[in-house]
């Protein structure tokens, strides 16, 4: 009888202490696909999405891996307590652990540090010999990971993507960022016929889309030229996150269009230089950003943005001005998180040094309430800002304007009114104090 491992993505409480759930998830996380490729043969493995299902307690499995995250660390705990008391072998893998594995340790028999694609088939070796080590950390040697196994979640209620990735990690340093600290500037990046294989088996299990889940996958100028040239005769739609700056190259924006790019997200963090500065993200040029974004969209790409509030140039006035920012660019997806210092990167211990860490509970950071003392502000008086902020963003108004009154409409209407959809969906999750994107 084959062993049978439990593989766990947990959701996030919300406010009022219940576990967040959705009907549909659209955006599938590819960590659970690509361990349970990595799984040798002799094991079943049961892949589980607690956003959209119950996580099966009574379950035989022996071994129950569970994935970390900032915003759901609780639960996360929570879950590895109730398996470690029923008898369960319990291992934590995901960027909190790996920043933090001495704390992992504490709920887990073994936690895994960075990538996992040498690590777990060690892990499992070891299993069956009874001797299994607390900490796994295997750096990657050669970046060449199995086809995932998505037929274990092309079943489940998820939306019309799926996930595929050609790169890992990131060139930048920015202060603030746990890949940052994790890769310390290291970016590995797959052939394109590998990234091909996997693109082709998703649409072969019937999905026209995909995410392409890289960090910035355009850093590459002649790979994503051959990348774009390969997905083409395909005729997928796709979309991914990459800087800014990608709007400097309209040759490069016609070519990532044709080859069906329907939408990028940027991490615009702010629109203050000074703040930029602060998070080591000096290379990035506010007064850029309007002529960027203005070519982005006028090359027929959508453009979705994450920023942060908080950083040491930010006043209650730059807060206020950001919603005007969002508004006169029109951008169709914008997400906000307050500034968070994660334990194990450098703004972490930047904070830490300038004891100004106004709450020392690692385990409460959600990203949604300042757990540091800003220059210009209060904590309190930044947390308030920052949800006056997302509710003024996602006023009715602010999310027609945003949506259904651009010039794109008419020629993209479907995909205009998925994203009203989203954004209404974003707007009940805010009056219920639940940050958007955060699952």
């Amino acid at each position: 009888m084959k062993t049978k491992i439990l593989l766990i993505q947990p959701s996030p409480y919300a406010p009022n202490g219940e576990v967040i759930k959705k009907k549909r998830l659209h955006f599938v996380g590819l960590s659970l696909p690509l361990i349970a490729a990595l799984t040798p043969e002799q094991y079943d493995v049961e892949l589980i999405y607690e956003t959209i299902e119950s996580i099966p307690w009574e379950t035989d499995a022996a071994i129950i891996g569970i994935s970390s995250m900032g915003h759901g660390v609780h639960r996360t705990i929570d879950i590895a307590k109730r398996f470690k008391s029923l008898g369960k072998t319990v291992v934590l893998g995901g960027y909190m652990v790996s920043l933090l594995p001495e704390e992992g340790l504490k709920y887990a028999d073994a936690v895994f540090v960075g990538d996992v694609e040498d690590a777990w088939p060690t892990f499992l070796s070891d299993y069956e010999k009874g001797a299994i080590s607390p900490i796994y950390k295997m750096p990657l040697i050669n970046y060449a990971p199995p086809l995932p196994r998505y037929e274990l979640i092309a079943y489940k209620k998820i939306g019309q993507f799926l996930p595929v990735q050609a790169g890992r990690g990131c060139v930048n340093t920015c202060s603030f960022c746990s890949v940052a600290s994790l890769y310390e500037s290291r970016y590995y990046r797959r052939p394109v016929e590998e990234v091909m294989r996997d693109v082709r088996e998703v649409k072969r299990l019937g999905f026209n889309q995909f995410l392409l889940l890289d960090d910035n996958i355009f850093s590459d100028r002649t790979y994503t030229i051959a990348l774009c040239r390969a997905l083409e005769p395909l005729k997928m739609t796709w979309l991914t996150q990459c800087t800014v700056t990608i709007g400097d190259d309209p040759e490069l924006l016609r070519i990532i269009r044709q080859s069906g790019c329907i939408a990028l997200s940027f991490g615009l963090e702010s629109i203050s230089q000074s703040s930029l500065d602060s998070m080591e993200k000096s290379w990035a040029r506010v007064s850029d950003y309007e002529r960027l974004i203005t070519a982005v969209r006028d090359a027929g790409i959508q453009v979705s943005t994450e920023m942060v509030v908080g950083a040491d140039g930010d006043t209650l006035e730059s807060i206020k001005a950001t919603a005007d920012f969002i508004m006169d660019m029109k951008i169709v997806v914008p997400r906000f998180y307050i500034l968070t210092p994660i334990p194990g990167t450098v703004f972490f211990h930047q904070m830490q040094a300038e004891s100004r860490l106004y709450n020392q509970n690692i385990y409460t950071y959600n990203g949604a309430e300042a757990v540091h003392v800003p220059k210009n502000m209060t904590p309190e008086e930044l947390t308030e800002a920052y949800w006056s902020l997302y509710k003024t963003v996602f006023s009715y108004k602010s999310i027609l304007y945003r949506t259904i009154f651009q010039k794109c409409f008419w020629r993209q209407p479907l995909q205009s009114l998925f994203y009203l959809g989203i954004n209404l969906y974003y707007r009940h999750q805010i009056h219920n104090g639940i940050t958007p994107n955060i699952i």
